[in-house]
């Protein structure tokens, strides 16, 4: 998934999410897209933000395993698991895996050297502190267990 940081002809600023930029280009240009603040249609997009996971995955639990949710997942209200689990869904089915790899794909895709996709991955801490000096803008998303485990 793609967030991008949009803003309507007002103005006014919010972001969106996107599985591509062909997508977002796609329901601009349909009217698809409107401001939350003053509904006007005219949004043009701001800065591109890649998904990233931070935290490796929790591995999946084996078939008819059903462990207890880790310690953090059972601490987190159920109607904020559950949006997450959806996150993580379309970020699954929408997103490439690139593991650790994350950082220099983000850069590839930045500097325009690899077409634009969504991705997602591991960061370190250095390696965020260095996308962010090369104004790679990125996002920390929660990773909780897939809701089907």
């Amino acid at each position: 998934m793609i967030r991008y940081q949009l803003r309507c002809g007002d103005g006014h600023g919010f972001e969106g999410w996107f599985p591509s930029s062909h997508a977002f280009d796609t329901q601009a240009q349909r009217g698809l897209l409107s401001c939350p603040q003053c509904g006007a249609s005219d949004v043009t997009r701001a800065l591109m933000a890649p998904a990233v996971r931070t935290v490796p995955a929790t591995p999946p639990a084996p078939a008819g395993d059903h462990a207890a949710p880790t310690e953090r997942d059972a601490a987190m209200p159920a109607t904020m698991r559950a949006a997450l689990q959806r996150l993580r869904q379309e970020v699954e089915q929408r997103c490439e895996d690139v593991g650790d790899r994350f950082a220099e794909e983000a850069l590839r895709i930045h500097r325009g050297e690899t077409e634009e996709h969504g991705i997602y991955g591991n960061a370190t801490e250095e390696e965020r502190e260095r996308l962010a000096d090369e104004g790679v803008d990125i996002i920390s998303v929660p990773w909780v267990r897939r809701a089907d485990s």
